[in-house]
């Protein structure tokens, strides 16, 4: 009870600093390409997960754990940071950050395919209302303009789903920051040289607001809100803890329209609601 209890408040807090990574993207990328903004958080996280991980004396991985931890950096650390940013160049970042609550029904899936997970019955049924709800309010809110942005947020919500899930099985073994933190590093020579290749042309027309989305997606989206969410699924479980993502949505959209200044339409709270409703369901069921 009290890792169950752990597990789900870790995960809170990972949901929390998760909530502004979306508004973040969407200020960066106004000012800096989604290539360049994908590979550059990539390489500073893993520049301050290798200072981690020296300072703190971790064993290597073993060889059997490459493969999971590369599926952690192409669902995590390339595939949602980079389809997100391709996202927000047509959609707004609160249109986008309903999106999220697609997330705790991929994570979940991935969860029973990788992790071995089997929740109840109902798990399911709240899951797929909470999914459901979220696909509608894409589909009331898209027009032509748009789908190109729901089709890559969504995507991206596949491959994140994976990356958590796959993530969380490792955490078992090596630990939350660790997983997060090798998989970084294994991911670092492509960023790297993505980086070197992508940067700004004119960096006088890069505005503040914009080198501060980088760095908060390079320091908590990519490494500190990992550290949490990671040790939350493996505590509390993948499927469980995972719909605690169905409160990001809200979290989102209140920095969208504080921060970003961008309207807030009803039908935007009403699914956050309805999500909202569901969290407590499955996690009764989880």
């Amino acid at each position: 009870m009290e890792r169950t209890t752990a597990g789900w408040g870790s995960g809170f807090l990972g949901v929390l600093i998760f909530s502004g990574s979306l508004p973040a993207t969407r200020v960066a990328v106004a000012d800096l390409s989604p290539l360049f903004l994908t590979s550059a958080r990539a390489v500073i996280a893993a520049l301050l997960g290798a200072l981690f991980l020296r300072l703190l004396h971790q064993s290597r991985p073993a060889r059997s754990d490459l493969v999971p931890l590369a599926i952690v950096a192409i669902g995590v650390v390339l595939g949602f940071p980079l389809l997100t940013g391709l996202a927000l160049r047509h959609i707004t970042a609160a249109h986008s950050i309903v999106f999220v609550g697609l997330l705790p029904l991929a994570t979940a899936i991935f969860g029973v395919l990788r992790g071995g997970e089997r929740p109840q019955p109902a798990f399911w049924l709240f899951s797929t209302i909470g999914a459901a709800t979220v696909a509608g309010f894409a589909l009331y809110r898209s027009d032509g303009g748009e789908v190109a942005g729901d089709l890559l947020m969504i995507a991206a919500i596949l491959l994140c789903g994976l990356g958590y899930a796959e993530g969380a099985t490792l955490s078992r073994r090596l630990g939350g920051w660790q997983v997060i933190s090798w998989a970084l590093l294994l991911a670092l020579p492509p960023m790297m040289l993505i980086a070197l290749l992508s940067v700004p042309a004119n960096w006088a027309g890069v505005g503040v607001p914009a080198w501060i989305g980088l760095a908060y997606v390079s320091i908590f989206s990519m490494l500190i809100g990992f550290v949490f969410w990671y040790r939350g699924l493996a505590l509390g479980g993948i499927a469980g803890v995972g719909q605690l993502q169905l409160l990001q949505p809200f979290f989102g959209l209140v920095l969208a329209a504080l921060l970003l200044h961008e309207p807030v339409a009803w039908t935007m709270i009403a699914s956050t609601v309805v999500v909202v409703l569901c969290v407590a369901g499955a996690k009764r069921f989880a």
